[in-house]
């Protein structure tokens, strides 16, 4: 009998250690967020993966305790989600989650409130929190606060954080209201540039005069070469929309260069021209084009950092037949090859030189890329497919 009650009391004494911490929901993201409407809380998300040291560190020491456990079972709905497996996934690039364990607070339309990441101990974890709970974040929809004009800086900023891989357009017309109201006399930080920079797109932006009217400041963090280049980058994004003819999906080569040239300079406007040409070939998948762009730009092949060209060799292999442009592929993809070998770059260069008819080489690079693939627990099966062709 003393043996029943002892049992009893050690099983009565997990359960209530267990309801001491926080009590997760399972239930599908739509209903959490549907609860938390309902409830007036925000949702809390335990963004993790299996194989996470940390994310399991936070499991066994820091969710468990009753502090805890009381803060967050009284103010959110709670989840500990799997980023790599279901709805964790949609999760994840909804809300840019790259690394665990992170901490997703949203409030009841679904918005991101507030993201933290990495191991906290009790006490770190619960002024998070708290923090997080705080009256701002309770005053409603991030979108609805800003719809109605708010001009705090704090605000804006957190939406610039929050949304600038999940919402870029909320978050760039946060940017824009931040530096149309940033105090004229305050110098800006070295964050504040960056956050300029990041959503400067076009010379058309609002945020183009505070780059242009700001330079003393901004280059006292970015070198002023690099802040020209940067500038002539953002003069030749309008005339690079202004040069694609759409109907007939080419680039207008003369009008480019007629109003590049004395905007940046010769040189730079035919770089320009040919990046341009490159890019909008291949998204247009208009291949004879790109080639002969290709063929032109990489003439002089140590000019160009070696993943440039292995991208290039790779499209190559992929939709050019012509022997003397795989070829010119070839030198592209050596260049990689020798600055150093990898399961990727010599299977690109074993396929470019068995459709050149080379098999024998092309035997001892597909053999060396599935080699190191299985080395470094890579998928070999690219590599496995072409012997079996050069077979």
């Amino acid at each position: 009998m003393k043996s029943i009650v002892s049992g009893l009391f050690i099983l009565i004494s997990l359960f209530t250690f267990a309801q001491d911490g926080i009590q997760f929901q399972d239930i599908p993201f739509k209903d959490l967020v549907a609860k938390a409407k309902k409830e007036k809380k925000l949702v809390f998300i335990d963004a993790y993966a299996s194989w996470c040291g940390p994310c399991k560190m936070m499991e066994k020491n820091t969710f468990v305790k009753k502090s805890v456990g009381d803060f967050f079972n009284k103010n959110f709905v709670n989840a500990r989600i799997d980023m790599e497996k279901g709805e964790g996934r949609e999760i994840a690039a909804k809300f840019g989650v790259r690394s665990y364990p992170t901490y997703l607070f949203l409030n009841g339309e679904g918005e991101l409130v507030s993201q933290n990441y990495g191991y906290m101990e009790e006490g770190m974890f619960l002024l998070m929190a708290q923090d997080v709970n705080s009256p701002k974040n309770a005053k409603g929809s991030l979108k609805e606060r800003f719809a109605k004009g708010e001009k705090d800086p704090e605000f804006l900023i957190n939406i610039i954080k929050l949304n600038s891989t999940s919402d870029f357009e909320f978050a760039k017309k946060a940017s824009e209201r931040y530096f149309e109201n940033k105090n004229k006399t305050e110098e800006f930080s070295k964050d504040e540039i960056g956050y300029l920079l990041y959503f400067l797109k076009s010379t058309e932006d609002p945020n183009y005069k505070t780059f242009v009217s700001r330079k003393s400041e901004i280059i006292k963090f970015l070198p002023e070469n690099s802040y020209s280049d940067f500038d002539h980058q953002l003069i030749l994004s309008k005339v690079v929309a202004q040069s694609i003819d759409e109907k007939n999906k080419k680039i207008n080569e003369d009008y480019f260069i007629k109003t590049a040239e004395p905007l940046v300079g010769k040189e730079e406007a035919q770089i320009k021209l040919n990046q341009t040409k490159l890019a909008y070939y291949e998204q247009n998948a208009n291949f004879p084009e790109y080639e002969k762009t290709a063929l032109e730009y990489y003439k002089k092949t140590d000019s160009f950092e070696p993943n440039e060209l292995l991208k290039a060799a790779w499209i190559f292999s992929e939709h050019i037949k012509n022997t003397s442009s795989l070829k010119k592929a070839a030198e592209w993809a050596e260049q990689s090859v020798m600055r150093g070998e990898t399961s990727e770059n010599t299977y690109i260069l074993a396929k470019i030189y068995f459709l050149t008819g080379n098999k024998e080489i092309a035997k001892n690079f597909a053999e060396m890329s599935r080699n190191i693939a299985v080395q470094n627990n890579k998928d070999a099966s690219l590599a496995e497919e072409l012997l079996k062709q050069i077979k």
